[in-house]
């Protein structure tokens, strides 16, 4: 008897959902997101849309940092593009990254949350977007080297109390992330120019 096409070992590691995911997020960052922050300068980056927002500030220290409380308000003030960024960048992608696939400077049993593995903290718009490409593309690279068998397995000691939660859980999760805060700082530099061409155009 004889079978039309190739045929494939049935023992190859299948990458079919591995690639839909990184599609999905690579289609969203490709022609959504990063065409979007093309040209974004410094005010703009820390541009307040009310009073109160959370932004990066600069510590007694003099070091940058993003403000945040904690416990977090019920209602949490606005923030600035430069909150999302550095939070999307560092926190949400960056660190996941280093914690998971690495380098990183953080000791071994550093978890994916702990601040170690990525402490610095933009204050330029130039920083800011280099923070945001560098996060994105390390964990995209951390998922590319899985297999779909791969993102089945749990997270581990280093997801704290997501540990029993599938890694393919986290990649969702965090493309979920990565498409709220892109849409909330591609609103923010639409406000901002739309305040800007208001106040750049004569009075009646």
């Amino acid at each position: 008897m004889t079978t039309a096409g190739p045929t494939t070992s049935s023992t190859a590691p299948s990458t079919t959902w591995r690639d839909l995911l990184l599609d999905q997020l690579g289609f969203y960052w490709d022609f959504h997101l990063w065409p979007r922050l093309d040209g974004l300068p410094d005010d703009e980056y820390l541009w307040e849309p009310a009073s109160p927002a959370w932004s990066v500030r600069r510590g007694p220290d003099g070091m940058p940092r993003l403000e945040h409380e904690v416990p977090e308000p019920e209602t949490p003030p606005v923030t600035t593009i430069a909150w999302r960024m550095v939070h999307l960048g560092r926190d949400v992608f960056g660190r996941r990254a280093r914690a998971l696939f690495g380098p990183t400077d953080a000791p071994a049993d550093a978890d994916m949350f702990d601040p170690r593995h990525w402490p610095e903290t933009p204050i330029t718009a130039a920083g800011g977007l280099a923070m945001l490409d560098e996060g994105y593309r390390s964990w995209r690279a951390g998922i590319a080297a899985l297999d779909d068998e791969s993102l089945q397995r749990p997270i581990g000691p280093k997801g704290l109390e997501y540990a029993e939660f599938p890694i393919a859980a986290l990649v969702t999760h965090l493309s979920r992330e990565a498409m709220a805060h892109g849409a909330e700082i591609c609103l923010l530099r639409d406000l901002y120019r739309a305040r800007y061409r208001a106040q750049s155009s004569p009075s009646a």
